[in-house]
């Protein structure tokens, strides 16, 4: 398990299409995730000490973040062949025990992830109403163990403030997180 930082924020980047399976047997795309006021797009896995760590906080932010406009979605892109947990039935499983308030969908061929550029999970990228990239940072001070409850939200701000303006914070704080798993 390699520890992996994200790069900085690319400001105004847009938001690379995508078309994916979610575990609530729907498919959700670019368009049916944003919201008005911007979209949270999320690379995640079931098997990172790293996710295990915020989930419960990423449920609950996302679940605020809807009330502000944003819409939010999380992608599964690791090659589960040597993790196992990662598989489509563990996601199902993973999406109803912590009861996503957002779609979980697959990147099997992981050409979403390349496309963002992802490393890591968690890795965050939170865009505007526009799709113009403007966070890129982590979700708050944990690592492999739950930062105190009362450590600053950082994904949480960043994202309220697009929500409100438009514009992200210029000073961010890079995620970390297991490396993404890609395929050979």
């Amino acid at each position: 398990m390699v520890s992996t930082p994200t790069p900085v924020c690319n400001f105004g980047w847009r938001a690379a299409p995508f078309d994916l399976p979610g575990v609530d047997g729907k498919r959700h795309s670019l368009a049916s995730a944003r919201g008005p006021n911007g979209l949270l797009v999320m690379f995640i896995c079931n098997h990172c000490p790293y996710v295990k760590a915020v989930i419960h906080r990423i449920v609950r932010d996302t679940r605020e973040l809807a009330g502000l406009g944003v819409g939010s979605i999380a992608i599964m892109a690791n090659d589960p062949t040597d993790y196992p947990e990662d598989s489509w039935d563990n996601m199902v499983r993973m999406a109803r025990e912590f009861a996503f308030p957002f779609p979980y969908v697959l990147d099997a061929t992981q050409a979403v992830a390349k496309a963002y550029g992802a490393v890591c999970t968690p890795d965050f990228f939170g865009f505007d109403a526009g799709l113009g990239l403007q966070y890129r940072g982590r979700l708050d001070a944990s690592r492999k163990d739950t930062a105190p409850a009362d450590a600053r939200r950082d994904l949480f701000e960043a994202m309220k403030d697009i929500a409100t303006t438009g514009q992200g914070p210029r000073e961010q704080v890079p995620s970390i997180g297991c490396s993404i798993k890609w395929r050979e």
